[in-house]
């Protein structure tokens, strides 16, 4: 969050394009009349060089910010496994997929603004320091211009520092946190909240509070700019409408951070 001359400011990113040949993910057109940021696939976890570019017109179209969804070179599993890469090879699959949205924004009017890391990538870098490094670097040889969307305390967002670029904190608005502030394991009870409401509440109790509940009942601090609105699960899009009202509501502004 950010305090503005408002108040706090608070901007919610959802992930899309993850759709496939026929193969349909998520109800983007959808979620981008919720979010202020969206991040598109760029076709390694998912996507495809048509949806890439649909997807990417839409949202230009919407206003909304748009950042590369970088992620492992695996289809298979949706980017949410483990990948023992090379630092030099990571680096260049994260650039060629920078490049590759940047196309596609381009071809739309708009401008490419950020970069979020997918899945396992994006756990990973949070205590990987060889991996986060090659993340940066493959992100830096594109534009040190870039934000980086990041785990907050990760050490990824400790390399962007250290390497010139705007490491951005993000929360996540259906995701069950360890005391640790850690997202609990998808393969772990409580990883992921379902119930639209307790979404919302635990998400104005974070606007209020900058805490979360965590899994074991304590409360965990979480310094974030953006909050992270998942497009793949039962009814996002129902949980990103509740969201943004309640957060509205409670008298938060939601903005685009870069």
């Amino acid at each position: 969050m950010s305090e503005g001359g408002s108040g706090v400011r608070v901007d919610l990113n959802g992930d899309m394009g993850e759709s496939f040949g026929s193969w349909t993910m998520g109800d983007d057109a959808a979620l981008l009349q919720q979010v202020s940021s969206a991040n598109i696939a760029c076709g390694f976890h998912a996507g495809d060089p048509s949806h890439m570019r649909s997807t990417t017109r839409a949202a230009v179209d919407a206003g909304v910010a748009v950042g590369a969804h970088v992620a492992y070179r695996d289809l298979a599993g949706f980017g949410r496994r483990f990948m023992d890469v090379a630092p030099a090879e990571l680096a260049d699959d994260v650039l060629y997929q920078i490049g590759a949205l940047d196309a596609m924004v381009r071809a739309a009017g708009g401008k490419l603004t950020y970069v979020k890391p997918h899945g396992a990538l994006y756990n990973t870098i949070a205590h990987h320091e060889e991996q986060a490094r090659a993340v940066i670097d493959g992100v830096r040889a594109f534009s040190s211009d870039l934000a980086v969307l990041l785990l907050p305390g990760s050490v990824a967002l400790d390399v962007a520092a250290q390497k010139g670029l705007r490491g951005v904190g993000e929360a996540f608005a259906d995701r069950g946190y360890t005391p640790e502030g850690r997202l609990v394991s998808r393969r772990e009870p409580g990883a992921v909240i379902h119930d639209a409401q307790a979404v919302v509440d635990r998400v104005v109790d974070w606007a209020r509070t900058g805490e979360f509940t965590a899994v074991d009942g304590s409360r965990v601090r979480v310094e974030a700019e953006s909050l992270c609105l998942h497009g793949d699960t039962p009814g996002a899009v129902e949980i990103a409408a509740k969201v943004r009202a309640g957060l509205t509501e409670a008298g938060v502004k939601i903005e685009a951070f870069a």
